[in-house]
This record gives structure tokens, C-alpha cells and sequence, in this order.
């Protein structure tokens, strides 16, 4: 096995590496003779396949899964060996005809491309200083909390006799959808609510049954969007025929005991302790991110070092083509949208630096703070990522499980909350009252 360092650039190291064809087959015949005592082949006796036998039937798969752990391996010996810590996964590239090195007619040959850690010293977070903006719960947000509530499980009460729908009404219809004077498929209900002004409707459905009473019979002339999921309604015009049973009014529950045993809970006592602790909640993570900014912004500001490039690049691609999927749903600004390609690139450029040094600086301070991450916490993200997958849990615990990078791109997050918190619990932290409002402006740039 050969390795050779071709070029120190910067932070930017390349390797030249090469393993015999002897070796190669060196390799195979252990690997082989590591999985013969297990195989089971019709025309043998267990666990008495000859070698020739599984190089012959399983050679090519097994020099296969022998050349990804290989190149693997010899790729970590490279860097242990320098002593390089690396920044990023190594860009491996094959050289020669990878068929005559699987058949065993080549040696195997490949450069290794790799961005190694800067050297740099991290600021002693126990010297730092940072704001936390803290605010109150008030009793105000807490009975909005319960107004919000209390809106969320509106009950409607029977009008008048007579009384005409208004908008926020429920009234209660039958109604028959056709096109072209045929009825279609699923556009027919009895006995259906309808709020009025909910939008839950096609449009112009709801608006015209306005000022309906009990007992009319309405048609109602409206067009299908063109985007509607179903492409043998979408864009056309359609006739429903209704007929109205009820007229009801909102009408919004008092909030007391009887409602909160509504809710399944023992009284309004508890339903205002859990509404405050929720709001408690939401106002402790709020702080918390305020807080981390800060520290972000002061450990930028403390640290200057030169940075791996592949990383910046690939920081950068994912924010620009984040971008670029903006600006075709026409979620950006109208100050972006106006600015010359070169100039946006230059600003993303610097957004992707600043990641990638602070990504660096928290790497470094855990490092050396000796901060790690459990696997029941990984585990836990795990199972959180899975369930937004409802039905296909399993398949995303195996996908996380047998890719390396997508685990990776799991765990970083939790540790880079750790070091987080790491250094919060060791820097001075000043906490200063803000109002509610304050405390949830959104931060500029």
C-alpha cells in the first residue's frame, strides 16, 4: 500500500494512494475465508464451500464491498498518519478501469482531496458576556391565551326563526354539485356544516350562501380553481344545487370550570396553570435564542482564521439553491429581487463563511471542553424525524441507519446545542427585562 501526499495548499491536502493487485487478492482470500464457514450452498455440506467455489460465485460482490471499506480505512490511516484532522468527508476519485481492479486484473488507485482543520486557539467562553433578554408572563397574555382557546371551540346556537345567514353563521345544507347539468363524483352531501367566511369551500361557494334563511333553496354558480387536486374538476364551472335546514349563530364559550372539564382537564385553574406554562415555555426558548445569537455574533467577532474552502462551497450551494427556490415560489423581497446576481452571491458568500467558522469555533470549543452527545439523544431526534413521516417510520430509521452523512447531519444539531448551552453555563451571562413584544422581534440581518 502507497501513500503519498501530492499537495499542501492552504488548508487543501491531496493524496495519491495505491494497493497492489497482490494485496488485493491477499484481502479477498481473507474475506473469503471469513464468510465460507457460514455458507450454506446446495451440493455441499454446510460450511465446506470450497474458496474456489465463493470466489467464482461471490468474488465480484465481495471485492466490491472489500474496495468501499478499503478505501474507507486507508483514507482515515492516511490522515492519522499525518496527523491531520479533517474537515469534511475526503473527495475520493478512482483512477484506471475499476472493472480490471474488481476482476483482479489492476492495481487499485485513487486520489484523495481533503480540507484538513485550521489551527486556531478558541476564546475561553468563560470570558465571554452575554445578554439574555428575558420578559414576564402577564396575566393579559395568559386570558388571551384563553380567549384564543375559547375561539378554537366556538359553538354555534340555532338563530331565529327567519334570521338571514351572516358571515361567521354556520348554516346547515344539502347540497348537489353538477357540471354541464350532470352531477359528478363527490360533490354531493347531506346535513353539511358550512361556516361561513372559513374558506374552506371552493370560492365564491361560501359568499353566496350569505343572507340564505332556513328552509331556501338555492343554486350556486362558481368555478373550480385550476389548481384544484382534482384535474377533472380543476377549471371548470360547476352549479351546486342546496337546500338550507339551519341558520346558526357563533357563539363563544364563557371560560370557567365547565368548559376546561369541556377540554378533559379538572378545572380553569389548571387550564390557565398549563396555558401559562406553555407561554412560560415559548418565552425560556425565545430568550435562549436571543441569547445564542448573541453569543454567535461575539464568538465571530473573536475568531479569524483562514477556512476550508470545500467547506465554504458546499455551505454556500445549499444556501444559494435555498435561495433560488425562493425566489421561484416569490417568497424573497423586493430589495433581493432588484439586487445584481454577483452582489447577492457576495453577500450568501460571507452568510456561508460566518457558518462555516462558527461551526468550526463550537467544533473546537467542545473538543476541548470534552462536551458529547448521548445515543438516547440521538435516538430521540431519530424517533422525532421518523414521526413526521407517519406510516414510513421504519423506513426512515433504516435510511438514517445505513447512510452515515444523513446521521451526521442529525447529530449536529444536537451538539452544536450542547456546546451551546456548554458555554451559556460557564460565560457570564446579564439577563435584561424586555417587553413580550421585544423578546419575539425578529433579529435584522
Amino acid at each position: 500500500m502507497e501513500v503519498t501526499q501530492t499537495k499542501a495548499e492552504g488548508l487543501s491536502r491531496t493524496f495519491a494512494v495505491k494497493v497492489t493487485v497482490k494485496e488485493l487478492q491477499a484481502k479477498l482470500d481473507q474475506r473469503i475465508e471469513e464468510v465460507r464457514p457460514g455458507m450454506r450452498l446446495k451440493g455441499f455440506r454446510p460450511g465446506k464451500v470450497p474458496a474456489a467455489h465463493v470466489r467464482k460465485m461471490y468474488g465480484r460482490d465481495l471485492m466490491g464491498e472489500l474496495l468501499d471499506k478499503l478505501v474507507n480505512e486507508t483514507n482515515q490511516k492516511a490522515l492519522d498518519d499525518a496527523s491531520l484532522r479533517p474537515a469534511g468527508t475526503p473527495q475520493v476519485q478512482l483512477e484506471g478501469d475499476i472493472e480490471k481492479v474488481v476482476k483482479g486484473e489492476a492495481d487499485l488507485a485513487w486520489q484523495m482531496n481533503v480540507d484538513v482543520m485550521p489551527e486556531f486557539t478558541p476564546i475561553d467562553p468563560a470570558t465571554l458576556t452575554i445578554t439574555r433578554p428575558v420578559a414576564e408572563v402577564s396575566q393579559e397574555q395568559i386570558d388571551e391565551a384563553l380567549g384564543r382557546i375559547a375561539g378554537q371551540n366556538m359553538k354555534y346556537e340555532p338563530r331565529e326563526e327567519g334570521a338571514a345567514a351572516q358571515d361567521g353563521d354556520a348554516v346547515i345544507i344539502d347540497f348537489v354539485g353538477k357540471i354541464d347539468g350532470e352531477a359528478f363524483e363527490g360533490g354531493a352531501a347531506e346535513q353539511q356544516s358550512v361556516v361561513l367566511g372559513s374558506n374552506r369551500f371552493i370560492p365564491g361557494f361560501e359568499e353566496q350562501l350569505v343572507g340564505v334563511k332556513a328552509g331556501d333553496e338555492k343554486v350556486l354558480n362558481v368555478s373550480f380553481p385550476d389548481d384544484y387536486p382534482s384535474a377533472n374538476l380543476a377549471g371548470k364551472a360547476a352549479t351546486f344545487e342546496t337546500k338550507v335546514h339551519e341558520v346558526r349563530a357563533p357563539q363563544t364559550p364563557a371560560v370557567d370550570d365547565e368548559f376546561a372539564k369541556g377540554l378533559g382537564l379538572e378545572s380553569l385553574e389548571q387550564l390557565t396553570g398549563l396555558v401559562k406554562d406553555q407561554l412560560s415555555a415559548e418565552h425560556a426558548n425565545a430568550s435562549r435564542s436571543k441569547a445564542k445569537r448573541d453569543l454567535l455574533d461575539k464568538l465571530d467577532a473573536a475568531h479569524d482564521f483562514e477556512l476550508p474552502q470545500g467547506m465554504v462551497n458546499q455551505e454556500f450551494d445549499q444556501i444559494w439553491q435555498q435561495l433560488q427556490r425562493e425566489m421561484d415560489a416569490g417568497r424573497v423581497t423586493d430589495e433581493e429581487k432588484k439586487k445584481p446576481e454577483d452582489e447577492l452571491k457576495a453577500e450568501y458568500r460571507k452568510i456561508a463563511e460566518r457558518r462555516v467558522r462558527l461551526g468550526l469555533v463550537l467544533a473546537e470549543i467542545g473538543r476541548v471542553s470534552d462536551v458529547r452527545i448521548t445515543e438516547q439523544e440521538v435516538n430521540q431526534a431519530l424517533i422525532r424525524e421518523a414521526r413526521q413521516y407517519p406510516g414510513q417510520e421504519k423506513e426512515v430509521v433504516q435510511f438514517f441507519q445505513r447512510n452515515p452523512n444523513a446521521m451526521a447531519q442529525l447529530r449536529a444539531p444536537i451538539y452544536e446545542d450542547k456546546v451551546v448551552d456548554h458555554i451559556l453555563a460557564v460565560a457570564t451571562v446579564e439577563e435584561t427585562s424586555v417587553s413580550r413584544e421585544e423578546l419575539f422581534k425578529e433579529d435584522e440581518g
